[in-house]
């Protein structure tokens, strides 16, 4: 077959024909490459602060060293196709291997804030592409049969790496450095460099495509994505449209979007073919995986950030609780393409929706003794329930499409999973600032430094602490309603989340069947 994502697949006649040797490994190549393309957002995550102290930047500036890369990564994904259509589908991801490799050492011999982030930059430039590409080419090379243990596979890279993100991020920087963060990538890009050197086959190089591109669209999109992910990523550290620099980019973000929209529509060959989303299955596939998106990147921020914050957990002991949604994964990911032969993909989907959102609301209810073990059985629940929602998605959702529209769905797809990330972190991280307030100040209502309540509580701690002054007793209620009200935030935040999975399963329910796959 052939190696293009944008070559024909086997015909329906064909369709019970085998995928070769050299299919299956530019499959795995692919899908490790998209595996430490996700591994990347997350891993830093959870050492941050010690990349920040090294490079004397503050909490804000630091901040950067994600917000980059993210930038970088959700701009390239819906170019990807194109370019793998000018430069040649091996050609372009053997550049695209190799810069990451090159960047990755680039990041951990960083010298300065700037350096970093410059590097980061160069990171998701290069490795973005793995992610839309590796959708695309499971869906063209495999034949129908075999399709759904190549999104088997994908599912792993998708899901289970935001999950030993955190993990893997904290070991490497408790025991040895941060450094080893970046330098960790040498081995996996090599592999994924020399799989796809081997299975995909060389195409010569259209450059003429990059007359007639669609420049207009292709700018206004780059521009449009790069001002909302600022705006995301920093709008809230900003106080959102109380600064001029947000309402800016916001300004910025909504003309080029609405210019790329209308550039979309209007041309004969768009960049992307918007005109599919009029089309109800894949329409309602998108809203469920821009839900799951939220709710799996918001999940992945919340529980590190509450452990940090409220429980005081390091960056190691936080990464051994999330590893309670990572392992039961790779136990069920291998059941799925057998299940999806048997039961309609629908109600796989809604099962793990409903998985999802169940451990979403057991969280929703945290009192002050809720640490690390309480959430155990909730990540156990969301890890078995992620599997079954992103593999029967994917296949729904690009199920009623033209073959010729797969590298554009690809596209839409993964990039609607990635923004509905960034808007989750930025809606949650605005949430739990506002709530964390409106919760002290209701819980500071029902006290005064005379009430019977007070009065009782100093009275508990004059017996265990009898040398604190009164003025100290306060100060440690205050600190006790400010942790309080930041329970209540993050328990609030929980349930926003369930809230869109519950958004999820609706858009599931408006699904019809898997239909055969149109040929052209």
């Amino acid at each position: 077959m052939s190696a293009s994502v944008a070559a024909e697949p086997a015909t329906t006649a064909d369709i019970e024909i085998k995928a070769s040797q050299r299919d299956w490994i530019a499959v795995f190549g692919m899908v490790l490459g998209a595996f430490i393309a996700i591994l990347d957002i997350q891993i830093i995550n959870s050492s941050l602060a010690d990349i920040q102290g090294s490079l004397s930047a503050t909490v804000s500036e630091g901040s950067w060293i994600s917000t980059s890369y993210m930038i970088a990564e959700i701009v390239m994904i819906p170019l990807s196709a194109w370019l793998a259509s000018v430069f040649g589908l091996r050609r372009y991801l053997l550049w695209s291997v190799s810069g990451f490799v090159v960047a990755s050492a680039l990041c951990g011999l960083a010298w300065s804030l700037n350096s970093m982030i410059l590097f980061r930059v160069l990171q998701g430039v290069a490795v973005a592409p793995l992610i839309p590409l590796a959708f695309s080419l499971i869906r063209t090379r495999l034949p129908t049969s075999q399709q759904p243990a190549g999104m088997a596979l994908f599912s792993f890279a998708s899901v289970f790496a935001p999950s030993v993100g955190p993990t893997l991020g904290g070991w490497l920087t408790e025991h040895f450095s941060w450094h080893l963060i970046f330098y960790i990538n040498f081995l996996p890009g090599l592999m994924v460099f020399s799989m796809l050197r081997y299975a995909l086959d060389s195409e010569p190089m259209r450059l003429e495509r990059l007359k007639n591109a669609d420049w207009p669209g292709i700018i206004s999109l780059s521009i449009g994505l790069a001002t909302l992910e600022y705006v995301l990523e920093d709008g809230n550290r900003n106080n959102w449209f109380e600064s001029h620099e947000i309402v800016l980019m916001a300004f910025i973000s909504s003309i080029a979007l609405s210019m790329f929209v209308y550039y979309q529509l209007t041309r004969r060959d768009p960049l992307l073919n918007l005109r599919i989303l009029g089309q109800r299955q894949f329409l309602l596939g998108t809203l469920a995986n821009s839900s799951m998106g939220l709710a799996m990147y918001g999940s992945v921020f919340l529980l590190p950030m509450y452990l940090s914050q409220i429980q005081g957990y390091d960056s190691l002991s936080i990464g051994e609780v999330m590893l309670w949604g990572g392992i039961p994964q790779l136990l069920l990911i291998p059941l799925l393409p057998a299940l999806m032969t048997r039961l309609d993909k629908r109600w796989l989907c809604l099962f793990g929706l409903m998985m999802f959102a169940g451990s979403a609301l057991m969280n929703s209810f945290m009192t002050m003794d809720y640490s690390g073990d309480q959430f155990r059985l909730s990540l156990v629940i969301r890890a078995i329930g992620q599997p079954f929602i992103m593999i029967p998605l994917s296949v729904l959702t690009t199920s009623r499409l033209e073959m010729k529209d797969i590298p554009s769905a690809s596209s839409v797809f993964n990039t609607s999973r990635n923004l509905a990330g960034a808007m989750g972190i930025a809606l949650l991280s605005t949430m739990i600032d506002r709530r964390t307030t409106f919760h002290e100040v209701r819980i500071a209502e029902g006290l005064s430094p005379y009430s019977q309540t007070t009065l009782d509580y100093i009275s508990r701690l004059q017996e265990l602490l009898p040398n604190l002054t009164h003025q100290q007793d306060l100060a440690l209620i205050m600190q006790q309603v400010a942790r309080e009200g930041g329970i209540m935030a993050f328990s609030d935040a929980f349930l926003v989340v369930a809230v869109f999975l519950g958004l999820g399963v609706l858009a599931v329910l408006g699904m019809g069947a898997e239909a055969s796959q149109k040929q052209n």
